[in-house]
């Protein structure tokens, strides 16, 4: 079951450093990549606001309320992964953009760049937030504000149900067992899982670490090639677990097995004992777009309790929220989806994993390069 409508992003830009993204010796290189990826020159209208972003956030279950309010039509090209995004920052022409939603780990690469405006916190519900997102570290800069986080989640491990048990996946360690053997599958991109390894190998955080653990992480890295069943894009994962081909997959979580649940798939996710990473998605204003004002209201809308509500719910996959009038919203207009997304203010909810310090925030490496760390997942990929 997939509802994405992406292309296999697998190699798409991966091999581009951090240098050559940002200084755009990469442009080339990453125009060739992409080239499968792009859906079409971005249209560039009065009445159309152009959006970068992760696929299905330009559905109209979405947008269609700040489409009908301001007389404009959205037009999303979506991209899988940092990297891709990156490269079309830089492939693109300038007003190609005018919102971009990246994930929080890039947003200082795209500030760096000038790819995007300072922001007005006080244009912006922020106050409304958890109080853990109120001032998210890695949207701001020198105390300035970059981005505005729309939704977010955790990523552990995905498991079918009828394979493993929930005391299985206790620990990463149930992927190295027989019982999995040949059935451990990978989402295609080294940082969501290469850091859920490194939490498993004890690095805390995850992303921070020296020459020493990060030799250890590849060596544990590689030791789970026996184990493997495959590589998949974003949408195959949604097959691979319904069809069995995969049985456990780590560096995903409840994006994915939301909407397999309810199609009846015996899958769950978790966040196993040794923590979790979280991935964000954040709404900026691209510095070279023509439209500024109709993309702050469109940040201003994804931020706000309608948008919110619609955002967590969003038809490719579900997310976390982290406006708290958007899980009032929830609880009074579809109470059964805050539960299913743990939006629930008298029970057991997704904020209690940070109060028990098992979340830890997606970054790039920090003592190692992009490309080492890319490099590492090529080298398991090819054994």
């Amino acid at each position: 079951m997939t509802k994405f409508t992406i292309t296999d992003p697998r190699g798409l830009g991966l091999g581009l450093n951090r240098r050559q993204i940002i200084q755009g010796a990469g442009a080339l290189a990453g125009a060739a990549a992409l080239g499968g990826l792009a859906t079409g020159p971005a249209v560039s209208q009065e009445n159309v606001l152009n959006i970068l972003t992760w696929p299905g956030h330009g559905d109209p279950a979405f947008v269609k309320p700040f489409e009908d309010e301001h007389g404009v039509k959205i037009v999303a090209k979506e991209y899988v992964g940092g990297e891709p995004m990156l490269a079309l920052m830089n492939q693109s022409p300038p007003g190609s953009f005018d919102v971009v939603l990246a994930d929080a780990e890039y947003i200082g690469m795209l500030q760096e760049s000038s790819f995007i405006d300072e922001m007005d916190p006080a244009d912006y519900p922020l106050a409304d937030y958890w109080p853990e997102f109120q001032k998210f570290d890695l949207h701001w800069k020198n105390d300035k504000l970059y981005s505005v986080l729309i939704r977010f989640g955790y990523l552990g491990m995905a498991y079918r149900t009828d394979l493993v048990t929930p005391e299985d996946v206790k620990s990463y360690n149930v992927m190295w067992t027989e019982k999995v053997k040949g059935k451990v599958g990978f989402f295609d991109w080294y940082l969501p899982t290469m850091g859920c390894l490194s939490l498993r190998d004890g690095n805390k955080p995850p992303f921070d670490i020296d020459a020493a653990q990060f030799e250890k992480l590849q060596e544990t890295l590689y030791s789970l090639r026996p184990q493997t069943s495959g590589f998949y894009s974003m949408a195959d994962q949604f097959a691979m677990l319904t069809n069995g081909t995969a049985g456990i997959i780590p560096g995903i979580g409840d994006w994915v097995v939301l909407l397999l649940q309810q199609s009846g798939v015996p899958v769950a996710a978790t966040v196993p004992d040794e923590g979790g990473i979280q991935w964000t998605e954040s709404m900026s204003i691209v510095s070279s777009s023509t439209k500024k004002d109709l993309a702050k209201k469109f940040i201003q809308y994804a931020s706000s309790p309608e948008g919110q509500f619609r955002s967590a719910r969003l038809p490719a996959y579900w997310a976390s929220i982290p406006n708290k009038k958007g899980w009032e919203k929830m609880n009074a207009e579809a109470p059964e989806d805050a539960k299913k997304l743990r939006h629930t203010f008298d029970a057991r909810n997704v904020m209690d994993e940070y109060k028990e310090g098992k979340i830890f925030i997606r970054q790039t490496p920090v003592q190692q390069g992009i490309e080492e760390w890319n490099d590492s997942w090529s080298e398991f990929k090819a054994m």
